[in-house]
C-alpha cells in the first residue's frame, strides 16, 4: 500500500504526476482526511500540536510548500519526532523581483498614474513626480536567499547604493559591486531611500520596524515589506504614513490576511499593496513543489531531506521501523 500524503493546496502538475507514482495524494485537504497522513504539505494552516495529533502517529513529516514557517511549531513536532520543512529556494526569484516592482511601483507613482488616467481626473506634473533609482540609496533588512538576489537587482542592474544590515551574515561576506554592510539598522533606517525588508518572522523579529524605526526613517523615504507582515508594525506604520512622514510604502504582506477592506493603508494614494502574491508565478510554483516533491521521496528512501527546519529532529519516526 502507498503511503498517504495529505496536501493542504495543489501542487504544480508535473511534480503531483511525479508524487502520485509514489504515494496516495489527498489534495485540497481537510482536517477530516488529515488522520493516518505520513506526511502533510501545508501552505496557510495552523500547524501546533493539535494538528499534528489529528494527524496520528504515522504522520512523519510536515512540509511547508513555500519558504516562511512562523505558523509551524517547529519544537512541537520535533518532541512528537515529526520532521517539519520548507522550500527555501523555490520562490526566491519571484519574491525578489516582486519586492523590486514594488519599490518602482511606488517610486514611479505607477499606480496613482493609472488610477487618476482611468477616471479621467486631472493632474500636475508635481501629483505624479516619480524617483530615479539610480545612485538612490535601497536599505536591505536581511541578506538571506531573497534579501541578496533583491541586492543584486538593484545594485547591478538599477545601479543603486545599497547597504545590507544583517546581524546574522560575517562582515567578510562578498556583496556586488555598489553593495556594502552596514552595522547599525539604525545607521541603514536614517541613510536609505528605500528600505525594504527581507526577515523571517520569529520572536526576535515581530514588529523589528516600529514607530521608533519607521520615524528615524528620512521623510522622503519609502518602505517594502514582501516578508511577513509583523515584522513592520502596522498600526504604527498607519500612523507614520498619515503623519507624512514618509512617503510611501509598498506592501504584499500584513499583520491580518486577507487585509479588512476598511485598513486604512488600502486607502491611502502612497500605499501599493497586493495580496501577498509575491511568489506567485508559475516558475516559483513549479520550483516549491519540486522542492517539497524531493524530500517527501528523499523520506521514503530513508533519506535525510535537504530543507529540514530542525535538522537534529531526524530521524524522529522516520526511522522507527514498520
Amino acid at each position: 500500500m502507498k503511503p498517504k500524503v495529505w496536501a493542504e493546496r495543489s501542487l504544480y502538475p508535473d511534480e503531483l504526476a511525479r508524487l502520485k507514482e509514489h504515494a496516495e495524494v489527498i489534495t485540497n485537504g481537510t482536517m477530516e482526511d488529515l488522520r493516518g497522513a505520513e506526511v502533510a504539505i501545508i501552505g496557510g494552516a495552523k500547524v501546533d500540536g493539535a494538528f499534528m495529533d489529528k494527524a496520528g502517529p504515522q504522520l512523519k513529516m510536515v512540509i511547508r510548500h513555500g519558504i516562511g514557517y512562523n505558523n509551524v511549531d517547529v519544537a512541537a513536532a520535533s518532541e512528537r519526532g515529526i520532521l517539519s520543512a520548507n522550500t527555501p529556494d523555490g520562490p526566491t526569484e519571484s519574491t525578489a523581483e516582486h519586492a523590486v516592482a514594488l519599490m518602482l511601483a511606488m517610486t514611479k507613482r505607477v499606480v496613482k498614474a493609472d488610477r487618476m488616467l482611468r477616471q479621467n481626473q486631472p493632474w500636475t506634473r508635481e501629483d505624479l513626480l516619480g524617483l530615479e533609482a539610480l545612485n538612490h540609496v535601497l536599505g536591505v533588512v536581511g541578506y538571506g536567499r531573497i534579501g541578496r538576489r533583491v541586492t543584486e537587482i538593484c545594485a547591478l542592474g538599477l545601479k543603486m547604493k545599497v547597504l545590507v544590515y544583517d546581524p546574522f551574515v560575517p562582515e567578510t561576506t562578498k556583496l556586488p559591486a555598489g553593495a556594502s554592510m552596514i552595522k547599525s539598522l539604525d545607521e541603514l533606517l536614517k541613510t536609505a531611500d528605500v528600505v525594504t525588508v527581507h526577515t523571517p518572522l520569529m520572536p526576535e523579529t515581530h514588529h523589528m520596524i516600529g514607530e521608533r524605526e519607521l520615524r528615524l526613517m528620512k521623510p522622503d523615504a519609502y518602505l517594502v515589506n514582501a516578508s511577513r507582515g509583523p515584522v513592520v508594525d502596522e498600526a504604527a506604520l498607519i500612523r507614520v504614513l498619515k503623519d507624512g512622514h514618509l512617503a510611501g510604502a509598498g506592501l504584499d504582506v500584513f499583520d491580518v490576511e486577507p487585509p479588512k477592506a476598511d485598513n486604512p493603508l488600502l486607502q491611502m494614494d502612497n500605499v501599493v499593496a497586493t495580496p501577498h502574491t509575491a511568489s506567485n508565478t508559475p516558475q516559483g510554483s513549479q520550483r516549491m513543489s519540486q522542492g517539497v516533491v524531493d524530500q517527501i521521496l528523499q523520506l521514503f528512501a530513508g533519506e535525510k531531506p535537504a530543507s529540514l527546519l530542525d535538522p537534529a529532529a531526524w530521524p524522529g519516526r522516520a526511522g522507527k521501523k514498520k
